[in-house]
């Protein structure tokens, strides 16, 4: 892999970020509900944290990246995935996220399977172990939220 290959790599994951950062921040400009931007508003410092954490791999340490084995519990598998037409309540933000990061999972997934070049691969496992956790996390309110009779 050469050096501008690994840069655009991390371009093109930066850009996701900032994407992601992006769909927080509007959200949050049409919650209501102070919980729900308290949890926006940590969902879009977790992404500039992931962005931040982006902008500084750097291709000499790329082997020593950390990848977390993420249970999945698989509750946005069933979940609509005609998330633009639901309201802004709490368990649609919940559904509108847990898509989101599982779109971005499988992204990432995928990618990490098209390459051969095993730091290549290694970069997208990261990122996607990444966006599991992310997952994991709106699904595990998700679930909470269901437990307590709602």
């Amino acid at each position: 892999m050469t050096t501008q290959d690994f840069q655009e790599i991390i371009d093109f994951a930066i850009a996701r970020e900032e994407e992601s950062i992006k769909f927080y921040q509007d959200l949050q400009k049409e919650t209501k509900f102070q919980d729900q931007l308290d949890m926006l508003k940590e969902m879009e410092v977790m992404e500039k944290d992931h962005k931040t954490a982006l902008e500084n791999i750097h291709y000499s340490n790329i082997t020593e990246l950390n990848i977390d084995k993420v249970p999945n519990l698989h509750i946005s598998e069933y979940l609509t995935d005609n998330v633009e037409e639901l309201d802004l309540n709490y368990p649609n933000l919940l559904i509108m996220a847990m898509k989101r990061e599982e779109n971005s999972l499988r992204l990432y997934t995928e990618l990490s399977d098209r390459f051969a070049d095993e730091q290549i691969a290694n970069i997208f496992r990261k990122l996607a172990s990444e966006e599991a956790k992310h997952k994991l996390w709106f699904e595990t309110l998700y679930d909470e939220w269901i437990k307590q009779g709602n």
